[in-house]
């Protein structure tokens, strides 16, 4: 992109004067990428963004952290999970603070660095947090095939996996073009987005630097001035109309849809993900009975708004009194990728 090119998108978001625009970014990283680098101080007072729900950490609800819980205290598993799930509140405490009294937790990278602990350490039986969206499954299954070959029994997946197409119908309506996420597009492709359109869902691919987000923004207005429900892959050196083959082929055959429950959005039928039947002792849910365990998150959080578009992070009664980044109340605080963090360490830039 030209210096030109960018400076005439700037000047189109920048002195846009048409209908207002809810523009809703989906991705968690479009969140703090674009408070970061001070574009929505740019932005013409018309466009407003809306953060969505797509922090894996922040849609993945408050069940699940209890369920890792039990597993830890009472089934004595050791859980492998990213750094940001260790903080978010379960029904009662944290993972970190089930750590604090005896649990086994370990942060890794990856779901193959799980593997390699559970290779490395036979004795104890290894539960890998898998959450994400798209993006992150393809690893996941490949982590869980590896140990089926090699004969590893002491490993599996605390599966929150969720798509996003189900999700996209679900918030249909709560904002006039959606700013879909480079990265699970990268893996799915377009075609979802593309159908979308026929159903009247405007939306827009965007990249993560900052002329790829002002670019995206620039592309967005300028064809919702058209007046027709539209779409545009504004990332095309990353994102194909045809996605990762590879990924989807491993994803399906290993994983089938099911229903599972976001954060603020409840239910979404199919919108969510779980292991075949065929690798069920890879699937910790089956292998330690864990059923039953409903959480509930602190009724003083509007995370769940948060996530719908229907709040903004100031507007909840705890954000910056009670709720912060060192004693976070709901997970929108505690993710690097989450609304309430992005608004905490910027502000109204």
């Amino acid at each position: 992109m030209s210096e030109e090119a960018k400076r005439k998108a700037i000047d189109i978001i920048s002195h846009y004067d048409g209908r207002p625009l809810r523009i809703m970014e989906v991705c968690g990283t479009h969140t703090h990428e674009i408070f970061r680098l001070g574009i929505r101080r740019i932005l013409s007072p018309k466009i407003k963004l809306i953060s969505g729900p797509g922090c894996p950490v922040c849609v993945t609800p408050v069940g699940f952290i209890d369920e890792a819980i039990f597993l830890a205290l009472e089934k004595h598993a050791t859980i492998t999970t990213f750094g940001d799930l260790v903080r978010v509140p379960g029904t009662k405490k944290s993972l970190a603070a089930a750590r604090a009294e005896g649990a086994r937790v370990q942060i890794v990278y990856s779901p193959l660095d799980a593997l390699e602990y559970a290779k490395e350490h036979p004795e104890e039986e290894v539960v890998f947090l898998s959450v994400g969206f798209e993006t992150t499954v393809p690893v996941c299954c490949l982590a869980v095939k590896k140990a089926a070959g090699e004969g590893i029994t002491n490993f599996s997946l605390l599966v929150a996996n969720k798509t996003m197409p189900m999700a996209y119908a679900a918030l249909k309506g709560s904002a006039d073009i959606f700013l879909y996420p480079g990265h699970v597009n990268a893996i799915t492709g377009t075609s979802v987005c593309e159908d979308l359109v026929k159903e009247g869902v405007s939306g827009v691919v965007a990249g993560f630097t900052a002329k790829e987000l002002v670019t995206a923004l620039a592309v967005a207005v300028t064809n919702a001035e058209k007046g027709e429900p539209f779409f545009v892959n504004a990332y095309p050196r990353v994102v194909k109309p045809e996605g990762s083959p590879e990924g989807m082929a491993i994803m399906e055959e290993m994983m089938e849809p099911c229903d599972t429950e976001w954060r603020g959005l409840g239910v979404i039928p199919m919108s969510g993900l779980k292991l075949r039947d065929e690798y069920a002792a890879f699937d910790a849910r089956r292998k330690f009975n864990v059923s039953g365990i409903e959480g509930h998150a602190n009724p003083g959080c509007r995370c769940g708004q948060i996530l719908k578009g229907e709040l903004t992070p100031p507007e909840c009664p705890l954000f910056k009194k009670v709720c912060n980044p060192l004693h976070p109340v709901g997970a929108c605080m505690v993710s690097g990728e989450g609304a309430c963090s992005a608004w905490y360490q910027y502000g109204e830039s």
